[in-house]
């Protein structure tokens, strides 16, 4: 991913230029408005600085500039005072707070996955169970009965256990593929 930078700043090539380095990303500019929706409509950005003389200047084409961000960070500082280094500073800033905000709803999201598995296993394994004790099963179904609550019962173990200590293919962090270490 590329930082764009939109300033109509003097030393702005320079600052982008030092600016990719110290963040080892590559850093366009865009001058002004359309260069800046060009460059959208060419490529995806990780961050958008915006110059905040251009947003004062022109308000509706610096949000236009923030709509078309997509999953950018939009970010505004005023070139004319901040440093290259500041500039440095907010744009890890940002780039972090987005890493630990999608971490967070990563976790949030397994979490729902999980807690909504084990109410469905819960339910099927109820389910089948009371259909088993319940009437007069033909051996066919109540072995299927039996297979569907031995698997709901396999579930239900795989799910108690922590993300880490699971095995299979689908475990996070299997070790198919892989030598166990030696001794």
């Amino acid at each position: 991913m590329s930082i764009l930078m939109v300033t109509g700043f003097e030393g702005a090539r320079n600052c982008a230029s030092w600016v990719g380095e110290q963040l080892g990303m590559t850093v366009d500019v865009a001058e002004g408005r359309k260069a800046a929706l060009m460059a959208l409509r060419e490529k995806e950005f990780a961050v958008i600085v915006v110059d905040e003389t251009i947003a004062e200047c022109d308000p509706a084409a610096a949000e236009r500039i923030c709509e078309r961000a997509g999953m950018a960070i939009p970010l505004q500082i005023n070139f004319a005072v901040s440093g290259a280094s500041r500039l440095v500073r907010e744009i890890r800033s940002a780039l972090h707070r987005r890493e630990r905000e999608q971490d967070i709803a990563r976790r949030a999201a397994a979490a729902t996955i999980e807690a909504e598995l084990k109410n469905t296993v819960a339910g099927l394994l109820l389910h089948s169970e009371l259909a088993l004790n319940g009437c007069q099963v033909p051996p066919p179904v109540a072995e299927c009965l039996r297979t569907v609550a031995d698997l709901a019962i396999h579930l239900r173990r795989q799910l108690s256990t922590p993300l880490n200590d699971r095995s299979g293919p689908c475990a996070q962090g299997s070790s198919r593929g892989r030598r166990a270490p030696s001794a």
